[in-house]
């Protein structure tokens, strides 16, 4: 660490890299300019390597300085990006979701959120992976399952898995349809793999062949709303494509599927209010839907 050049230089060094002026770095780190030109002189001499051609309108990298700043640069990004990791800002939150959950019911609230808190930097990070509170730095997270989740994290239930079938309204004819008439409609699938149940559920089975097949929920709702098929989805998760009328319920029958939506937080002893905050907005349009 010996060979390290002084921290006050580098910083100098790097703002008078962006302006390329002494006057301009010293502006933007509160100090006079002969303190600045006296610390790149200082960083020049530490490294026996000239850094700027001094010219009467301003500064000049030489190629080593060029070179030797493009580095500087990110080292300093680095810093900054593991000390927000280490200390987030009292006004930022990270939510992890899935992708239909984010698609499908909160970036469609999200205004609400801005009008209401818009001191608040909600960060959401949409991924089936599941993230870690803490290597990955999230705040809150909505998960699909069953409680206990973990004896560091509090659980508010958000949505029951209500399991409804949506079609775009074109599809059907009439609403409810006859069993007859589901068997035969063609399907659309996402990887929860639901439609056997569903039917059985009634006594009935697929008769519409193989049918479209997708990833996500999303995605099948997405299908259904452009006239593929009829696909199964949490009622709450097409509640506003069914309000704009884009989607229909097509049979009065309701699935209870395994699993529910929760929201999960750290427990701690004293939450930041920026967390509070969403936390709190997040349940009360949840109650509302």
């Amino acid at each position: 660490m010996t060979n390290l050049p002084p921290l006050n230089a580098l910083r100098a060094f790097d703002e008078a890299g962006r302006c390329l002026t002494f006057r301009g770095a010293a502006d933007q780190l509160v100090v006079t300019q002969g303190a600045v030109a006296q610390h790149i002189r200082g960083l020049e001499a530490h490294l026996g390597v000239t850094l700027f051609e001094r010219h009467a309108k301003g500064l000049h990298f030489t190629p080593a300085g060029r070179s030797y700043h493009a580095q500087v640069q990110a080292a300093f990004a680095i810093l900054r990006d593991a000390t927000e990791t280490l200390q987030p800002q009292a006004d930022k939150v990270l939510i992890s979701v899935t992708p239909t959950f984010a698609s499908k019911w909160l970036i469609p609230n999200l205004p609400a959120f801005t009008e209401q808190h818009p001191e608040i930097d909600l960060r959401i990070i949409a991924t089936e992976q599941v993230s870690r509170f803490h290597s990955d730095g999230i705040d809150l997270a909505v998960r699909h399952g069953n409680p206990p989740f973990g004896a560091s994290l509090d659980a508010h239930l958000l949505f029951q898995q209500d399991i409804i079938a949506v079609a775009a309204p074109h599809i059907v004819d009439t609403v409810p349809v006859t069993h007859e008439t589901l068997q035969t409609l063609p399907k659309i699938h996402d990887s929860h793999a639901l439609w056997p149940r569903f039917l059985a559920d009634l006594g009935l089975s697929d008769q519409s062949g193989r049918g479209l097949q997708l990833s996500q929920t999303a995605l099948a709702i997405d299908a259904a709303n452009a006239g593929q098929g009829v696909t199964l989805a949490s009622r709450f998760l097409v509640e506003r494509d069914i309000a704009a009328g884009h989607l229909i319920q097509i049979t009065s029958h309701v699935m209870q599927a395994a699993g529910d939506f929760y929201l999960l937080a750290r427990r701690a002893s004293s939450p930041r209010a920026a967390l509070i905050a969403v936390t709190h907005w997040i349940l009360q349009h949840a109650g509302a839907d």
